[in-house]
């Protein structure tokens, strides 16, 4: 009987912290805090953390053992924490300010940054980890197994092969396939590397194993099956390199675009002054992250890539 009671006691001080739509579910052992919206047919599953100032839409599933840190929005439609048959049992944790759009689903097993964006019907499978500032476009499919940096823009219709890694400040532009098996079908799979900096032109197919160094622009288009310079431009099939990124030009001022970080802002941690000012305040262990210093180096002939 005084168990009943304090449970009561405990389910209506739970209450005053948060709103609710009809016909919810709400498990046990779930931390919900202040000022949290929760729409219609929601369902929350057993030890799960929602943090403050978040809105959960309607017909969302929150599966067991998943974390939303605070001022978060799940759109609807959405499934959080899906198991799949060998990961069952794991955490999915999810940083502040995510804004996760309708219809997506985000496997458990992950762990992904804050500020994190999905446009509509997004699919992380499991075992993903996340940086900060990344945005996922609309039906993206992460296949799981994959590290993703800090400030990655993946564009909509984009396919990432298991055991890919995508370093930071990498944009990836829509109907780009990061592949992963040499010889299909089999199990010896082999991800793609995208270092820092570079960029994946639309329709462009990386295949298994290849390695896209830092700052090299790989054309719309190109079916890339060998490893990609830093720099460089490839394109074609098989891509080919064809030029030097800094030798390309802005078509209507003529002025040189790239390296894209000394000439675009918006959404970056820079965009308050310029890249080599943010890059300066960082620690020797947060610059090795971007190879820029080994960069300089290799530009010089001083080591070999």
């Amino acid at each position: 009987m005084e168990e009943k009671i304090e449970n009561e006691y405990n389910w209506r001080k739970m209450m005053k912290k948060y709103v609710t739509g009809k016909s919810c579910n709400i498990g046990k052992n779930v931390s919900i805090d202040e000022n949290v919206v929760i729409g219609h047919n929601v369902i929350i599953e057993d030890n799960v953390s929602i943090g403050a100032n978040c809105s959960i839409d309607n017909n969302v599933i929150i599966r067991s053992n998943v974390e939303i840190g605070e001022n978060s929005d799940i759109g609807a439609n959405c499934i959080l924490g899906e198991n799949s048959r060998e990961d069952c049992g794991q955490f999915l944790k999810i940083g502040k300010k995510a804004l996760i759009r309708s219809g997506s689903i985000l496997y458990t097993g992950s762990n992904i940054g804050e500020e994190f964006q999905t446009g509509h019907h997004v699919t992380i499978r499991e075992k993903t980890m996340i940086g900060h500032h990344v945005s996922v476009g609309t039906l993206s499919d992460i296949q799981g197994n994959c590290k993703i940096g800090n400030y990655v823009r993946l564009h909509s219709n984009v396919h990432i092969g298991q055991l890919s890694i995508i370093d930071s400040f990498v944009w990836i532009f829509p109907y780009v396939v990061l592949t992963n098996d040499p010889t299909p079908p089999s199990e010896d799979f082999r991800g793609v590397h995208i270092h820092s900096f570079a960029i994946v032109a639309t329709g462009a197919i990386l295949m298994p194993g290849v390695n896209v160094l830092q700052d090299a622009l790989v054309a719309a288009g190109a079916i890339v099956a060998k490893d990609v310079q830093p720099y460089s431009v490839v394109a074609g099939n098989p891509a080919k390199e064809i030029s030097d990124v800094r030798k390309i030009k802005n078509k209507i001022t003529g002025e040189n675009v790239y390296p894209w970080r000394n000439y675009f802002k918006k959404y970056m941690p820079w965009q308050e002054s310029n890249f080599q000012v943010w890059y300066s305040t960082l620690d020797i262990e947060e610059k090795k992250d971007y190879e820029l210093d080994r960069m300089d180096k290799f530009e010089t002939g001083k080591i070999d890539l």
